[in-house]
């Protein structure tokens, strides 16, 4: 995925109203400001109170279809365009405390707004993305792609940050 359909996406859903935060590898590329690989798609993180601008920001771009991928469940799942333009979409819920839920009651993935608080640059617009932290948290618990082990040796050389233990 271009970052030019990055920044059409990102902007239709700001002209929704939805505070979407760029996940994933886009993240990674956000936080640096350039693009350092090839993207399949976009990972976007968006509360549950917005879903409906959600969908109906991107069926206003055609990326419309639900894409059944092994492991969607209702927070998580992919929309295309029937093409090339897949959006992997993490939905979460704020709690009372201020905390954000995503996931199952049973095995719930308990994370702040501060994780979500990172600022970046795609295409030529500010875009929110996870933070340092958080992105290189979630390339944890599962076998490294060679896309996941670019994205975590980008953003510990640019942050600072020390690998995680799963890394070689």
């Amino acid at each position: 995925m271009p970052p030019e359909t990055v920044r059409t996406l990102m902007t239709a859903l700001q002209g929704y109203g939805v505070a979407a935060c760029v996940g994933g590898g886009w993240a990674v590329d956000a936080l640096v400001g350039k693009q350092t690989r090839e993207h399949l798609d976009l990972d976007v993180w968006v509360d549950a109170d917005d879903f409906e601008g959600l969908v109906a920001a991107f069926a206003d771009q055609g990326v419309d279809r639900i894409y059944p991928w092994p492991g969607d469940r209702p927070w998580n799942f992919v929309l295309h365009d029937g093409h090339s333009r897949r959006v992997d979409l993490h939905l979460y819920e704020t709690l009372s405390d201020g905390r954000l839920h995503y996931g199952s009651l049973k095995a719930p993935f308990m994370f702040t707004r501060d994780d979500l608080s990172g600022q970046g640059e795609i295409a030529g617009i500010s875009v929110r993305c996870e933070r340092p932290e958080f992105a290189l948290q979630n390339h944890t618990g599962y076998e490294l792609r060679e896309v996941d082990r670019h994205d975590v040796a980008v953003l510990c050389e640019r942050f600072g940050l020390q690998p995680p233990e799963n890394f070689h």
